[in-house]
C-alpha cells in the first residue's frame, strides 16, 4: 500500500490519528487532541464524527467497539503507516528549514 497518497495529513487528521493509539470515545479522542497540540487544535463534535468517517472510509481508522452510546475507534496498521510518513515528512522539513535559517542568520549577521 502507497502510504503516500494519505499525504500530507491535515493537522486534525494527524492529531486524530495519534489519539486513537489505544481505543477512544469521540469525547476522549476530542480532550487528546486539545491537550496534545497544547490547546492549538480543538476539534468539534460535529467535525469529529465527519472526520472518523473519512478516516475509517480510507481504512486508517476502525471500530474498536460500542458501550452503551459510545463508539471506540482505534488506529489501524495503515493508520500507524501513515503516521509514520507523516513523522518523516515533518523531520525532514524541519531539518531543512532550521539549515536554510541557519544558513541566513549567518548571512544576517
Amino acid at each position: 500500500m502507497d502510504v503516500n497518497r494519505y499525504l500530507p495529513l491535515s493537522e486534525a487528521s494527524y492529531y486524530l490519528l495519534l489519539a486513537l493509539d489505544a481505543p477512544a470515545h469521540g469525547y476522549a479522542v476530542m480532550q487528546q487532541v486539545e491537550a496534545a497540540s497544547g490547546g492549538q487544535v480543538r476539534i468539534g463534535p460535529g467535525t469529529l464524527y465527519g472526520a472518523f468517517a473519512t478516516l475509517e472510509k480510507q481504512g486508517l481508522i476502525e471500530k474498536a467497539g460500542e458501550e452503551e452510546r459510545r463508539k471506540y475507534y482505534r488506529m489501524t496498521a495503515l493508520g500507524r503507516a501513515v503516521v509514520a510518513a507523516q513523522l518523516a515528512r515533518l523531520e525532514t522539513m524541519v531539518t531543512c528549514g532550521r539549515t536554510v535559517m541557519a544558513h541566513n542568520k549567518g548571512e544576517a549577521a
